[in-house]
C-alpha cells in the first residue's frame, strides 16, 4: 500500500532538523496546523498527514473495522512513521490524535520520542472520581444528532467546540472542514472518539510529554488537562490562556510559543 498516498502525507521544513508530525483531531484535517506550521520549519523537519476519512486520504483506504478502534488510527500513525523511516520523532496530537499518540509510542517506542498532547481527553464520559465533561446520556445524544443529520450537527457543533464567538469565521471554517468529510467515516471516527476509554495507556506514557490545555474548553474542562499530566509521570501541563478545543488556530502565538519551548528543551 502507498502509505503518502493513503494518508496525502505532507513533508516540509528544515530536513536536517528533527522531526515533529503534527497530527489533527476528528473532522480535521492537515490544514489545521497551518499556523503552527510556520513556526516551526526553521529548525525542523515537519510531517503532517491527514487520517483515513479526512482530508485528501485516500477513502478507498477506509475500512469501519479498522477504525473502529483507537488502535486502527494509532496503526495507521506508526505506518507513516515507517513509511519516511522516523527515529525519535515528536507526535504533537490534537483532541483525540493526542491518545492515538499514545497508542502509537506504545506500538512503536523506537519510532516516537516525545508527545505533545493539545487539549487531551482519555474519556469524554464522567466517571466516579473522573470527570470528562459530559454524562453518558450527552455522548449518545451527540451522537445519535451526529448520524441522523451530520450537516446539521456540523453546524450547530462546530461553534461550540471552536469556543471563540468573537471571532466566528472560526466555527465556521471548523464547520467547513466537518462539512467536507464524509458522513459514514465521520460516523464511524465519532463513535471511536467519543465512547474511547485511554486512561489506562496513559500510565505507560515513559517519553518526554507535554500537556497543553485552555482556560475555558467545553469538550476538554480543565479537570481533564491535570488529570492527564497527573498520569504520565514527569509531563508538563501548561495551561493557555486560551478559549475553546483548538487553541492552535485560537491562540497561535501561544501555543507555539508553549510548543517550541518544549521542544528546545528536548535538545
Amino acid at each position: 500500500m502507498d502509505i503518502a498516498r493513503r494518508n496525502n502525507i505532507t513533508v516540509t521544513g528544515n530536513p536536517q532538523g528533527p522531526t515533529v508530525v503534527l497530527a489533527h483531531g476528528f473532522g480535521c484535517d492537515q490544514n489545521m496546523w497551518r499556523l503552527t506550521v510556520p513556526a516551526l520549519t526553521e529548525d525542523h523537519r515537519v510531517v503532517l498527514f491527514d487520517y483515513v476519512g479526512s482530508g485528501r486520504s485516500d477513502p478507498a483506504a477506509f475500512s469501519a473495522e479498522r477504525y473502529s478502534s483507537l488502535e486502527g488510527y494509532a496503526r495507521d500513525v506508526v505506518e507513516v512513521c515507517e513509511a519516511l523511516d522516523l527515529r525519535e520523532a515528536v507526535f504533537v496530537g490534537h483532541s483525540v490524535s493526542a491518545m492515538i499518540g499514545v497508542l502509537a509510542a506504545d506500538l512503536a517506542p523506537e519510532r516516537i520520542g516525545a508527545l505533545v498532547m493539545i487539549a487531551p481527553s482519555p474519556r469524554y464520559i464522567d466517571d466516579d472520581g473522573y470527570r470528562g465533561g459530559f454524562g453518558a446520556d450527552d455522548i449518545e445524544e451527540l451522537l445519535q444528532s451526529l448520524e441522523s443529520n451530520y450537516l446539521g450537527w456540523s453546524a450547530a457543533m462546530a461553534p461550540v467546540i471552536m469556543g471563540n464567538a468573537d471571532r466566528p469565521e472560526l466555527g465556521e471554517e471548523l464547520k467547513n472542514s466537518f462539512c467536507a468529510t464524509d458522513p459514514d467515516m465521520a460516523r464511524v471516527f465519532a463513535r471511536t472518539t467519543f465512547l474511547s476509554d485511554s486512561r489506562d495507556d496513559l500510565k505507560r506514557v515513559n517519553v518526554p510529554t507535554l500537556v497543553l490545555d485552555c482556560t475555558h474548553d467545553a469538550i476538554a474542562p480543565r479537570e481533564v488537562g491535570a488529570f492527564v499530566s497527573r498520569a504520565i509521570p514527569g509531563s508538563t501541563l501548561v495551561t493557555l490562556d486560551a478559549t475553546g478545543h483548538c487553541p492552535h488556530l485560537s491562540a497561535p502565538e501561544a501555543a507555539n510559543e508553549a510548543l517550541r519551548a518544549f521542544l528546545a528543551d528536548l535538545r
